[in-house]
C-alpha cells in the first residue's frame, strides 16, 4: 500500500509539474504567479496567498481524478485489472475529451521504469537480472576463439544452474590457463549476459587478489570484509555473481572465508534469493593444458579432438601436485566444492588474427588480411622449435592495432 501511494504521488507530481492535470474537457489551470517574474509585492497584496490558491486548484482536480485513470495506471504499471478495464471499454464508449493522452504515455513509461527498479515487474522478479543464455552462447561462439571446451562447459553449467528450481549449492567454476587465453573475457561475458548492468551491477563483485588483498599481515581484516561484502550482496540480490581473479594468489584464510557461501545446503535446496555463482580465474594448470594441446598437434590431431574428460584428469593431477599453492590444496578442491574445472587452451597464430580482426571491428577501423598478419607477427610464439602458441594469447592485441591507425 505504501509503495502504491508513492507511485500515485509521483505520478501526480509529474503531471502537476507539466500542467498535465486538468478537468475533463477544460483547459489547464492558469499558471501560478511563481511561474512568472514576480517583482515587488504591493502593500496589502499577498504573493503567498496567490500561490496557495493555485496549489488548491491543483489539489482539487486531483481529488476528482477519475477511476479510469487509476485503472489505466494499475494496468500499465502493475498489470492488474487489465481484463476488467478492456471489458468496461467495450461496454461503454468513452466520453469526448476524457482520454488518456491527458495522462501522457511518457509519464507512465517513466513511472513504470521507476517502479520496475524495485524489482517487482520483471519476468525474473528482479529487473537487474536478465539471464540471457542464448545471447551468452551466441557471443561466446562468435568472439571466443580456440576455446571449444570452455564455451561448452560454461554455457552448460550456467544454464543448468539457472534452470534448476532449487540448486543444492552455489555454482562454482574454476577457469585455468595461460594469460590472454580468454578467462577474463568469459567472466565479463557471463556478467554482461546475466545482469542488465554487467560488471557494474550491484549484484556482481570482482576481487583481484593482489589489488584487494595485497598484504598477508592484514588477512584477518580482509577475511571479515570479504565475508561481509558477500553476505550483503547475497542479501541484496536474489542472484549474485562473484569473480576472483588471480585466484592462485588468494590466502588460504580467505578461501576458508568463502567456503560457507559455496557449501552444500540442506535437502530443500538454495532459496531463490540466495542463488550465487562463483568464478575463480587462475593461471594454474596452464602448463599441463599446453602440453596436452602440443601433444595432440604433434600427433597430427586437431585440438578440437581434445575432450573435457581427458584434459580434466591431467589438470586435476597438476593441481594436486602443486603442494606450495594454497588454492590448489584448499578445501574447495578437497571437498569437491568446485563444480567444473574449465580449461582454456593456448592460442595459435590464426586465433591471434581473429582477435586482431575483432579489435579492428570493435573500433570501426578498416583492415586487410595483410594487416592482420602484421599484428599476429608482432606476438611472441612458443615453444622455441614449433613456435605454435602465442605466449601472451590475445592479451595485448587491442593495443597493437594502434600501430596501424591511419
Amino acid at each position: 500500500l505504501g509503495l502504491g501511494c508513492c507511485v500515485l504521488i509521483m505520478l501526480l507530481l509529474l503531471l502537476a509539474g507539466s500542467g498535465g492535470l486538468g478537468s475533463p474537457g477544460t483547459t489547464p489551470p492558469p499558471r501560478g504567479p511563481w511561474r512568472e517574474e514576480r517583482g515587488p509585492v504591493p502593500e496589502g497584496g499577498s504573493w503567498g496567498r496567490a500561490r496557495y490558491e493555485a496549489v488548491k486548484k491543483h489539489l482539487g482536480v486531483v481529488g476528482a481524478l477519475s477511476k479510469q485513470y487509476w485503472q489505466y495506471l494499475a494496468c500499465k504499471v502493475w498489470q492488474d485489472g487489465c481484463e476488467e478495464k478492456e471489458e468496461e471499454e467495450r461496454e461503454s464508449s468513452p466520453s469526448p475529451g476524457w482520454g488518456f493522452p491527458l495522462v501522457g504515455q511518457d509519464y507512465l513509461e517513466i513511472l513504470s521504469a521507476w517502479y520496475c527498479s524495485f524489482g517487482k515487474c520483471c519476468e525474473s522478479g528482479d529487473c537487474r537480472i536478465v539471464n540471457n543464455i542464448t545471447g551468452l552462447e551466441a557471443d561466446l561462439s562468435g568472439q571466443l576463439h580456440g576455446q571449444h571446451l570452455a564455451k561448452e562447459a560454461v554455457v552448460q553449467a550456467v544454464q543448468g544452474f539457472l534452470q534448476s528450481p532449487r540448486p543444492q549449492k552455489a555454482l562454482v567454476l574454476s577457469f585455468h590457463g595461460w594469460s590472454g587465453t580468454g578467462k577474463n573475457f568469459v567472466a565479463r561475458m557471463v556478467a554482461s549476459h546475466l545482469y542488465r548492468d554487467g560488471l557494474r551491477s550491484e549484484c556482481v563483485r570482482v576481487f583481484i587478489s593482489l589489488l584487494h588483498f595485497p598484504h598477508h599481515k592484514y588477512v584477518d581484516s580482509y577475511k571479515a570484509q570479504l565475508q561481509r561484502q558477500i553476505s550483503e550482496t547475497m542479501e541484496c540480490c536474489r542472484q549474485a555473481l562473484f569473480i576472483f581473479d588471480e585466484a592462485e594468489k588468494l590466502h588460504s584464510s580467505l578461501l576458508d572465508a568463502i567456503k560457507p557461501f559455496m557449501a552444500h545446503h540442506d535437502k530443500k535446496g538454495q532459496a531463490d534469493h540466495q542463488r550465487a555463482i562463483f568464478l575463480f580465474l587462475s593461471n594454474l594448470g596452464g602448463n599441463t593444458i599446453n602440453e596436452v594441446t602440443l601433444d595432440f598437434w604433434r600427433a597430427g590431431r586437431a585440438r578440437e579432438e581434445i575432450s573435457m574428460e581427458f584434459l580434466e584428469q591431467w589438470l586435476r593431477l597438476e593441481l594436486q601436485e602443486a603442494a606450495e599453492n594454497s588454492y590448489a590444496h584448499s578445501q574447495l578442491l578437497r571437498e569437491n566444492l568446485i563444480d567444473v574445472l574449465v580449461p582454456f587452451l593456448p592460442l595459435e597464430y590464426h586465433h591471434v588474427k581473429l582477435c586482431a580482426r575483432d579489435a579492428f571491428l570493435a573500433r570501426g577501423l578498416p583492415y586487410t588480411e595483410a594487416t592482420l598478419d602484421e599484428v599476429a607477427q608482432m606476438m611472441v610464439f612458443v615453444p622455441e622449435e614449433e613456435k605454435l602458441f602465442s605466449a601472451q594469447g590475445c592479451k595485448s592485441v587491442p593495443q597493437r592495432i594502434n600501430y596501424f591507425l591511419p
